[in-house]
């Protein structure tokens, strides 16, 4: 008898038995089985009879070709100690504390700070590290570029290999490792030319900071033939490295077709003062703005645009106003934005910014025109114009003359060196309180100045002595346990202490205020330690497990 494969009609054993167990063996008998209180036994053993079965009828195919080996990462590894703690940072998650976290650091919040301490020290990632690095960099992208640049090459490598860290491969740290460098212009222009859209754009910012030129020559080759939301993108990157040799290529992309394109254009073009653009926008904006000495005191007066012509649209001012604000108003206040800042000294009486800016403004127009100066001067990165328009961090009206908001006046604040910036933060935190302060202390750089940090910490004390609760400072706090020099935490460890509380305070806010201010000097020592750790050499070794910092 020959052997022959089943009829085509025998019911397969393999979905008989799914199916009993979907309906469960009340309902459904499995083949070759009694029905009753040994069915379910039955069932598993049959299961297991076929799964081996199914399993021996397969034929072996040809075994899959092995990838090719991890590079190398020559970088020197971690300190023993730094590697346990990255092993720790990497494992806490926001929620895993069930709610408060009480005294206990935030972890997940100090990963970006030893990430840019790893990379400043030039370190390679453990590989055993690496998942669960790639995993945190996929759900919090302001991680990306130092947990790429910390996880180097490998990360690509796995990256390749897993479709969930697909992103590595899109956002290679820095932009260029896995992008061909400026010399080999033979792979530089076959990428440009059929690479993906996002390694395009990757390709043209490595190249445009550190070969400006070279960059915007490649982007040249291929602007016409590009979509115009791709042009924009393209066009962005050009602000790294910005200077006049650009000017010819921004001054053709004012007649882009794109609307948004030109405007980009026109934006770039006034950020260069001695650009043609410039010069057109000066012109313009003085025949709006003068000086009427007929009055008791000098005093600006504003005489608004009466059309938008067609050349001021080439220029990147765009006509039509957004809902609320009138045509005229609108036209203004682009036209002085994109004026060069220096042409207002010519045109008031060669007045310098401070005296221009304290000028009483006619009919209400001061709000309009000095937040138009403010754009400018974070456009042209004049700090001179923006010191002035700050103003005294002291004054009554919590900001200078021409800051209108919180958002003008922290866009401002990046204009100036690092120092004054603290120093200015510091004085408005002294007179105002920290009601107003979170935007404000965003833009100052870490570890904020010892003037900076005072004023933060006896601005959180006199907040506590009200009688308050802490959590409308949680923000703050926060920021100051990222921020805070870790030397300072010495002079904190009296505030944790739970103070008397005043009959009108609200009940238990001693306690929650004890417990956030140990917090905080919990987490600076924290964060001490972890730049100890980082040291080469053997950091800590010396010092008992129990009696190092968690």
């Amino acid at each position: 008898m020959s052997r022959t494969s089943a009829p085509a009609t025998a019911p397969p054993v393999w979905e008989e038995l799914v199916t009993a167990a979907l309906l469960g063996t009340e309902r459904r008998t499995p083949p070759g089985c009694a029905p009753g209180p040994h069915a379910p036994t039955a069932l598993l053993d049959a299961a297991a009879l076929e799964t081996v079965r199914r399993r021996a009828s397969l034929r072996p195919a040809r075994s899959a070709e092995r990838p090719a080996p991890a590079p190398a990462d020559h970088r020197p590894p971690l300190p023993e100690a730094a590697a346990r703690r990255l092993a720790l940072l990497l494992t806490d998650r926001p929620g895993t504390g069930g709610g408060r976290r009480g005294s206990a650091p935030d972890l997940m919040e100090l990963l970006p700070q030893w990430l840019a301490a790893a990379n400043d020290h030039g370190y390679a990632a453990p590989p055993e590290a690496l998942p669960a690095l790639l995993d945190a960099a996929r759900g919090r992208t302001d991680l990306r570029p130092a947990a790429l640049e910390f996880a180097g090459p490998r990360a690509l490598w796995l990256a390749r290999l897993n479709p969930d860290w697909r992103f590595a491969l899109r956002a290679a740290p820095g932009g260029d490792s896995a992008l061909p460098p400026p010399e080999e212009t033979d792979r530089v222009r076959r990428l440009w030319e059929e690479g993906l859209f996002a390694e395009r754009v990757a390709l043209l910012s490595s190249l445009r900071a550190r070969h400006p030129a070279g960059a915007r020559d490649l982007l040249a080759t291929t602007w016409a033939t590009e979509r115009a939301e791709d042009r924009l993108m393209f066009l962005d990157s050009l602000r790294t490295g910005l200077g006049p040799d650009d000017e010819p290529f921004l001054e053709q992309a004012l007649a882009d077709r794109s609307r948004n394109v030109r405007a980009t254009a026109a934006e770039l073009l006034s950020a260069l003062p001695a650009s043609a653009l410039a010069e057109r926008m000066a012109a313009r904006a003085v025949t709006c703005v003068s000086i009427d000495r007929t009055r008791t005191a000098p005093t600006i007066v504003v005489e608004t645009p009466h059309e938008c012509d067609a050349g001021m649209e080439r220029d990147g001012v765009v006509p039509k106003p957004p809902n609320g604000r009138g045509e005229r108003s609108w036209w203004l206040g682009q036209l002085l934005e994109a004026a060069p800042l220096p042409t207002w000294t010519r045109r008031l009486g060669g007045r310098t910014p401070q005296e221009i800016v304290t000028l009483p403004v006619a009919d209400d127009w001061q709000g309009e025109v000095h937040a138009a100066w403010c754009r400018a001067a974070v456009r042209q990165r004049d700090t001179a114009w923006a010191r002035a328009l700050l103003g005294s961090p002291t004054a009554p009206e919590a900001g200078g003359p021409g800051a209108v908001s919180l958002a003008e006046r922290a866009k401002l604040l990046g204009v100036l060196a690092a120092a004054e910036r603290a120093e200015w933060v510091a004085g408005f935190i002294a007179t105002h309180g920290l009601s107003e302060a979170f935007q404000l202390l965003g833009v100052c750089a870490v570890p904020w100045a010892a003037p900076l940090g005072r004023a933060v910490v006896d601005a959180l004390n006199i907040a506590r002595d009200a009688g308050n609760y802490p959590w409308s400072f949680s923000g703050v706090m926060g920021l100051a346990e990222r921020c805070l020099d870790p030397s300072e935490a010495d002079r904190f460890d009296g505030l944790s202490a739970i103070p008397d509380e005043p009959e009108d305070a609200s009940p238990g806010a001693g306690g929650y205020w004890a417990e956030a201010f140990q917090r905080l000097v919990t987490t600076l020592r924290l964060r001490a330690t972890m730049a100890e750790e980082l040291e080469p050499g053997p950091a800590l070794t010396d010092v008992p497990r129990a009696q190092r910092p968690r």
